[in-house]
Formats: C-alpha cells, structure tokens, sequence
C-alpha cells in the first residue's frame, strides 16, 4: 500500500477527536470517512459528514448531497466513482450535536492535521467544489458566503464557492435566484467536461 491508499488508511485510523466526539451529546467514536483519489479531476470540499454519513460510512450520502448532485448534473454512480470525484470535508468525522441538536463546527484540528498532505496527495484536481463557508474560508478568505458565492467568477475554475446543500438553505435559493441562473449551468457544463 502506498500514496492515497496508505494515505487513506491513515485517516480512517485517526482517534484524535475520540474524546472531544465521546463528550457531545450524541458521544459517538470517531469514524473519519475518506474519499480521496488519484485521479479525479473534481474534489468537493464540504464541511463534515452529518449523522446519516457517520452512519452509513459514505459522504453526502444524505439529502444535502442529492441536492450537490444535482446541482453537479450528475447521479450517484458518478458521484461515488473515487476515479472521478473526490471528497475532502474540513473534517473527516461527523463533530456531533450541541446541546440544541444542531451540528457542531468541524473540529479544527483534523484540518491542521491532514488538509495539507491530503491536497498535496491529489495534484490533479482541476475543480475544487467548495461547499459552506468553513471550506471557503479555507481555500480563500474570510468573505461571508453569500458575498463570496455571489463573485464566484473571480476563483473559477480552480474554485468553485457553493452554499451548503442543506434543505436549511431553500430559503436562501429563493432568495438568490442568481444562483440557479448563472452559477450551476457554469458548473454542470464544467463537470460533464472535467469527466
């Protein structure tokens, strides 16, 4: 085993946030999902796996991510095809609920720990998808998302900023029809021609 897959093997080992994760109310162990690839040329960078991923041990495998793949243009079997997508969350672990039952923010510590070697293990990505603002920040700056995904045209096509998938966030779509209009047909024409 060597590269992505020794790579991979490592994070599906990490315990790091064990007792950060066993101290929430859901005090769950760390099941850290990786998804990285040697080949994929698009890299969807999210926030954390929700409660539904930390169960069933697949990335947006949930309704936030059949909204991503729609928005994307594509269906699960492409999505899931570690040749031609990857998926690299701010975390790797589903954080667990505050106290009011809302997730809590990727733990810090798993982006110091891996992002790094993670981007660094995967040069060939063309697109990187980012998902909410933890990824945003990130990979750019501090902008809030709706100003950063309103001037997506300034990171493209290296970067592509997206609000979270959420249902949470049908609010926000109505709100912005602009994103409908301009920015998804940009990504779904630059999608069918990265695969």
């Amino acid at each position: 085993m060597h590269g992505i897959d020794h790579l991979s093997a490592e994070i599906s080992a990490c315990r790091l946030c064990e007792a950060r994760f066993a101290a929430t109310a859901t005090a769950h162990a760390p099941r850290p999902v990786p998804c990285l690839s040697s080949s994929a040329r698009i890299l969807v960078a999210g926030q954390a796996p929700g409660m539904k991923v930390h169960q069933r041990g697949r990335p947006f495998d949930d309704p936030s991510g059949d909204r991503l793949r729609a928005w994307m243009g594509i269906d699960s079997d492409t999505f899931y095809d570690r040749d031609r997508i990857a998926v690299l969350p701010m975390a790797f672990c589903f954080p667990g609920y505050d106290p009011k039952g809302s997730d809590l923010p990727p733990p810090p510590v798993c982006a110091r720990t891996w992002r790094a070697r993670t981007l660094q293990a995967m040069p060939q990505v063309r697109l990187t998808l980012l998902v909410g603002g933890y990824a945003q920040k990130w990979h750019l700056d501090k902008t809030p998302v709706t100003e950063r995904v309103k001037r997506w045209r300034e990171t493209v096509p290296q970067h592509l900023p997206l609000p979270h998938p959420s249902w949470r966030n049908t609010g926000w779509l109505r709100k912005n029809p602009w994103f409908e209009e301009e920015v998804l047909p940009w990504l779904r024409e630059t999608v069918k021609t990265l695969l």
